[in-house]
């Protein structure tokens, strides 16, 4: 039998307790903060800091990258110190880092910032950010699950996402009201003062939601372990990844330091020969990222150099996160008789797509268009991406590796911070043909999309 409005509402109004309200209401600022931050940085870093183009996109993928890589060992540390004294301190931490990136060119870091290699002085500081994500997101979900009753718990997670989004939308807006307003650096003041009030809410308002039957917090040894376990031949993988690593830091405080294209081939075969199954579907589906994270890399710096200097990126960064809150439910009902592999081949092939709009439109609303399509995508593919590996994981293991899908993410980022340095270089400042810089990007992402079918029949086969 279905309930009436009334009984649904009041469904809702008593099946969660005060800090489901609290986190949840937390959650639209800290993603507020965090994509109005994102939605102003490379514009940032290449205008008002003068880095150059490729310095610009590696520097702008290690902001977006990072959080995402921390993110499995965000969740054990939230649940050893408990949500309360987590995100207070997540919160905190995120007022000082966005503070720190706003004030990069202040004189008072002078000392610090001539000291050391500019480059490694500020991609330092754009890390930093990622310690209170990785721990703001677990607390957040750990929340709703433990402050909503069994009944509205569903509904729980679609608030969940909905603040997320609703944070996503109004970021880049109120970034672009403090960029044209107070300056681009003063996007990152904005960005701490909404984090920094949200320490206060979560410290006098937030208090532990606890369940009879918890199970008890993981280690972050046994995090480790399971890392490990899930990666495969972490023996082999783990060193050559600490290798590259190595090497990536060397390039970053001696430019001039050269290394062979055959030394990063040998040890990207390498970490492919060690990697599980598992982490062979998470490696081709980078590519996905690679082509998404175009949005705050490459783009912003395209529009405002080929498109229109006058143009308000901001806003137009806003159309995806505005589309996936007006067209997530019907996307949804569309696609639900869709298996779920085949469906994340789909949203691969139109994120990949979108940006032939822009290539073939090079104009503002050539733009807008390109991110609605692209947001399209991501609809398509997110859902069925989490329900596969949900139904891939071993049983005991689904938390496991529902912290490495976000692996694809921060891979994708860090990736795509460099390939979309090298190709606005390459095709805007070599060649003079920026709009070529997109095919290439679709390229990428129909590469993905043919990769991921090729694997599907594969391990089909081998089941």
């Amino acid at each position: 039998m279905s309930l009436s409005f009334s009984e649904r509402f009041n469904e809702i109004r008593t099946g969660f307790e005060r800090p489901f309200w609290i986190a949840n209401i937390s959650e639209i600022f800290e993603r507020l903060s965090y994509y109005g931050a994102f939605a102003s940085l490379a514009l940032y870093l290449q205008e008002k800091l003068n880095f150059s183009t490729e310095q610009t996109g590696t520097l702008t993928g290690i902001f977006g990258g990072m959080v995402w890589f921390l993110a499995i060992f965000g969740g054990a540390i939230a649940d050893r110190l408990g949500f309360r004294r987590a995100l207070a301190t997540a919160y905190l931490i995120l007022a000082v880092a966005y503070f720190l990136i706003g004030s990069i060119g202040a004189s008072w870091l002078a000392p610090v910032r001539n000291a050391v290699p500019l480059s490694l002085f500020v991609g330092f500081i754009l890390i930093l950010p990622a310690l209170g994500i990785s721990m703001v997101k677990p607390c957040v979900v750990g929340t709703t699950a433990r402050a909503s009753k069994a009944n509205v718990r569903t509904i729980g997670y679609s608030i969940y996402y909905t603040m997320v989004n609703l944070g996503g939308a109004a970021g880049p807006l109120v970034a672009s009201w403090a960029h044209r307003h107070l300056g681009v650096e003063k996007v990152y003041k904005v960005s701490a003062l909404s984090v920094f009030a949200m320490f206060f809410v979560v410290l006098f308002f937030f208090r532990e939601p606890r369940k009879a039957g918890d199970a008890p917090p993981p280690s972050i040894a046994t995090v480790a372990r399971n890392f490990c376990v899930v990666v495969g031949n972490y023996r082999l993988v783990l060193p050559v990844l600490l290798i590259a690593l190595l090497l990536r830091i060397g390039l970053w405080v001696y430019p001039g330091f050269g290394v062979p294209w055959w030394i990063w081939a040998g040890l990207l075969l390498l970490v492919l020969a060690g990697i599980s199954k598992f982490m062979w579907f998470l490696v081709l589906f980078t590519g996905y990222w690679v082509v998404f994270w175009q949005e705050f890399i490459s783009l912003p710096g395209y529009i405002h150099r080929y498109v229109s200097s006058q143009a308000d990126v901001e806003k137009i960064l806003a159309t995806d996160a505005i589309t996936v809150i007006c067209l997530t439910l019907a996307v949804s009902l569309l696609t639900r008789k869709i298996p779920a592999f085949q469906a994340v081949i789909l949203g691969t092939v139109i994120t990949s797509l979108s940006w032939l709009i822009l290539a073939l439109r090079p104009t503002e609303w050539g733009a807008v268009l390109s991110l609605f399509v692209l947001a399209l995508g991501e609809i398509t593919q997110q859902p069925p991406y989490y329900d596969y590996i949900s139904r891939l994981a071993p049983p005991g293991q689904q938390g496991t590796y529902m912290g490495f899908a976000f692996f694809p993410i921060g891979i994708g980022s860090l990736i795509g911070g460099w390939f979309g340095g090298t190709l606005m270089h390459h095709f805007g400042e070599v060649t003079h043909q920026p709009e070529r810089m997109w095919w290439v990007v679709t390229a990428v992402g129909l590469a993905t999309a043919a990769a991921l079918w090729i694997y599907d029949r594969v391990v089909k086969a081998a089941q």
